[in-house]
């Protein structure tokens, strides 16, 4: 007889989401992201880091101070670096994001033309940001689906 107990797609995509984002070296957030296509193939996938050239150990991680003493000017957001990662056209594809989209992201995704969001957190939804961001999706009639709970990924060192 089969096992019953296993993952859902969602549930599997949204794990290598999470995956992914134990790759960041971001001390207060960690976001993993995994693009699907149509046929839960594995297409793009990235993290929330600084870009390729730019040290992690030169670049600030600091939430707090003037612009230029924070990360957010440097950071690239985990969506954008699984779109850049992609390896082929994103046009009905589903993007498994552990955070709901800025604003910047539901653009890039937007015009990447994947169709659906499936995310976890949405700790951000009152902040002007992401308001403006389930705006544009809606208007693009992107589909938005949150996992009902969260998917906790253990992984041990060898």
């Amino acid at each position: 007889m089969k096992r019953e107990d296993v993952l859902s797609w969602d549930e599997y995509f949204m794990g290598l989401a999470h995956l992914s984002a134990r790759r960041s070296k971001d001390p207060s957030t960690q976001v993993g992201a995994a693009i699907v296509s149509p046929d839960r193939k594995v297409v793009g996938i990235g993290y929330n880091g600084f870009p390729i050239g730019c040290s992690d150990d030169e670049f600030p991680w600091e939430r707090e101070g003037s612009f230029q003493e924070t990360k957010y000017p440097f950071v690239v957001h985990a969506e954008l670096n699984a779109i850049l990662n992609s390896t082929r056209d994103l046009h009905g594809c589903t993007i498994y994001v552990s955070l709901f989209p800025c604003n910047e992201c539901a653009k890039a995704i937007i015009q990447s033309g994947i169709a659906r969001i499936v995310y976890e957190c949405d700790k951000y939804a009152d902040q002007d940001n992401v308001i403006a961001s389930k705006k544009m999706l809606n208007a693009a009639g992107v589909e938005l689906v949150q996992l009902p709970y969260s998917i906790k990924l253990s992984v041990s060192k060898s």
